[in-house]
């Protein structure tokens, strides 16, 4: 038994042993984690830490949110795909089994109804709409479109609607945005824009390339410094501005935005000011803006304080014009640029100075023995020439016939003249050209690489140089006939105002088919809900004036009844 005891005693010591090693073991190991936890939480940078700025990959959700928290914000809005309408399923097909199962309930008696508050049948919530909750349903969110779903870096449209966006907010966007290519339309509906977040929109808009549509509709700012985004390097396309208490402040800066004597937009083709505070001295600063503007495509002015005298304006502008002192002087200036040639070019140089192996004065025996054999070239030529005359004389006259034959079908045609001789001739030409710069240019193909011609694009007209007529000691110029859609709905115009309109429209159909000008002039014109009732015979005369140069328009079907009421 002592023996025995002496074991379990020996045993016992050596696992008391043991275990203390282990727990020294686990003690260092637990010592060097925590440690090295400790370098870890070190390395990581805290929320808000802007040690190392945040560089934006073009994923709206991951860096609207990461920028967010940078900037300690209480609340970040989360970033959704804009809801839709769900799609209504079609009905599936019965199939025969479910149309006699249909035919068997149909013969068999209905029951008797069940009494109300047992058992009663739970509708299925409906599949054309979805429902939130109230409050979730007002928190702020950014809402976009994509062009694929499943990937945050092909938004195309964002909509931001009924929460304040302040600069803060405002720089976010501005990093985020410049970083998303497939960028093209941006919606700020009511959220609280200021003098100084417009600023901030307007400097950065033109560094977006493909951003083209801006809508900012009930955002009144004070200081109205909404021309600052059509300036000079804007890339804006369609802007909208309704319901932002515009006053004539806010439009005579527009105006000048939109063209001046000495610069106009070139990027700008729709433009609604919608439900804003315009009267008649606003509508004359955006008419004289359309003065030297040739590409505003359309104006929206609905729903505001214009009279007669703002209708004349669009009149004269859309029909013809004196030039002011202003423009005349300018006029002179572009002729004058245009005609004269351009001094401050230096002459070319000469290939002999480009030559380094010998002077420019020096001729050498190879240009000299070139001469030699030209003229002796040329000398054999005109013999063969007088040749040629003798035997051309006699094929003149065989093919003189053929040629008044095919001449008369051509001139029939509409194709013959002096314009299409030039241009078979310049054809022919070019294409000896070609040949010719093929056989000598074989050295060009081998060695240096031949650069191909960049199309030229075309210059937008410039107003001041179209042709003018000279009335009563003025220069007058024809109207803007780019605008091809104006509205002018909900406004004070009379009936004075729409005889100017009248004669606008009447002077751009006659000249429209007198002579073949850049643009086609009005094709649409809304002017309901002013002054002057629908029975007027002026409002009436305008409607059908323009009923046939709206796009849009269909003629009535001819029916045979018609046909024979004409016929007889």
């Amino acid at each position: 038994m002592a023996a025995f005891a002496d074991i379990v005693a020996g045993s016992f010591v050596k696992k008391v042993k043991m275990g203390k090693k282990i727990e020294k073991a686990l003690k260092d190991k637990g010592h060097s984690s925590a440690s090295q936890e400790h370098e870890d939480d070190s390395k990581t940078p805290e929320p808000g830490d802007d040690s190392e700025p945040h560089v934006c990959t073009g994923n709206l959700s991951v860096d609207f949110t990461e920028l967010c928290r940078r900037n300690n914000m209480a609340v970040i809005p989360p970033v959704v795909q804009r809801p839709h309408r769900p799609v209504t399923p079609p009905p599936e097909p019965a199939s025969k089994a479910e149309k006699g199962k249909g035919k068997q309930q149909q013969q068999q008696p209905e029951p008797d109804p069940e009494p109300e508050g047992e058992g009663e049948p739970v509708e299925p919530p409906p599949k054309t709409y979805t429902t939130k909750d109230k409050y979730e349903y007002f928190k702020p969110t950014v809402q976009v479109e994509m062009d694929n779903p499943d990937k945050w870096d092909t938004v195309t449209e964002v909509f931001v609607k009924g929460w304040k966006i302040d600069e803060t907010m405002m720089n976010v966007f501005k990093q985020c945005w410049l970083t998303m290519d497939r960028l093209h339309t941006i919606n700020l509906w009511d959220t609280g824009l200021t003098c100084d977040t417009v600023e901030i929109l307007s400097g950065f808009l033109p560094q977006c390339a493909n951003l083209k549509t801006v809508i900012l509709d009930g955002n009144p700012v004070p200081e109205e410094n909404w021309y600052s985004l059509i300036g000079d390097e804007s890339q804006i396309q369609t802007l909208s501005l309704r319901y932002n208490q515009i006053t004539d402040k806010g439009a005579e800066q527009i105006g000048k935005a939109l063209g001046t004597t000495q610069k106009a937009n070139t990027k700008l083709l729709s433009l609604n000011l919608n439900g804003n505070r315009i009267t008649d001295v606003g509508a004359t600063a955006i008419a004289g803006g359309l003065r030297m503007n040739r590409n505003l495509l359309s104006l929206s002015l609905e729903h505001n304080q214009i009279g007669d005298l703002g209708a004349k304006k669009f009149g004269e502008v859309l029909s013809r014009f004196p030039l002011t002192h202003e423009e005349v002087v300018e006029r002179r200036k572009l002729l004058s640029e245009k005609g004269a040639p351009d001094r401050t070019k230096s002459p070319p140089p000469s290939r002999r100075a480009d030559s380094k192996d010998r002077p420019g004065s020096v001729r050498s025996s190879s240009q000299i023995d070139k001469k030699r054999d030209k003229s002796s070239k040329k000398k054999d030529t005109k013999g063969k020439d007088e040749k040629d005359d003798k035997k051309g004389k006699k094929e003149d006259k065989t093919a003189g016939k053929k040629a008044d034959t095919k001449g008369s079908k051509v001139s029939s045609s509409g194709i013959g003249g002096r314009g299409s001789g030039a241009s078979v001739v310049a054809e022919t030409a070019g294409k000896t050209a070609a040949k010719g710069k093929d056989k000598k240019g074989g050295k060009d193909k081998k060695g240096a690489v031949q650069q191909e011609a960049e199309p030229e694009t075309p210059e937008l007209a410039n107003p001041l140089l179209e042709q003018v007529e000279n009335i009563n000691h003025e220069l007058w110029v024809p109207g803007n006939r780019v605008l091809i859609s104006l509205n002018l709905k909900k406004n004070l115009i009379g009936s004075e105002g729409m005889k100017e309109l009248l004669k606008a429209i009447q002077y751009q159909t006659t000249f429209s088919k007198l002579s073949s000008g850049s643009g086609t002039g009005l094709m649409r014109i809304c002017l309901n809900k002013n002054k002057v009732s629908m029975d007027n015979d002026i409002l009436e005369k305008i409607n059908q004036m323009m009923l046939t140069k709206d796009p849009f328009y269909k003629p009535p079907p001819s029916s045979p009844e018609n046909e024979s009421q004409v016929a007889g």
